[in-house]
């Protein structure tokens, strides 16, 4: 996970929505210079959090793991080209 004790994830592509295995993570934005502060989310027993900086959707999907999402390539440190 990137050496974090929670996920981090970004979202550099832009993608409307994020699927992920963890309820509290944090969101970063992007990769700087262009992140946001970075917001801790914390689910609860929903499925779904909108981050109020960067409006990215991310939905729970239990069948990952914590650092892992659909689509691929979005936690922070990781640069899909």
């Amino acid at each position: 996970m990137a050496g974090h004790p929670i996920p981090y994830f970004h979202n550099d592509a832009g993608h409307p929505i994020i699927e992920i295995g963890a309820r509290k993570f944090m969101c970063v934005g992007a990769h700087p210079p262009f992140d946001h502060p970075h917001e801790f989310l914390d689910m609860g027993n929903d499925t779904e959090i909108v981050c109020p900086y960067c409006s990215t959707l991310y939905r729970f999907r239990p069948a990952l793991v914590a650092d892992e999402t659909i689509p691929a390539g979005c936690v922070y440190g990781e640069k899909v080209e």
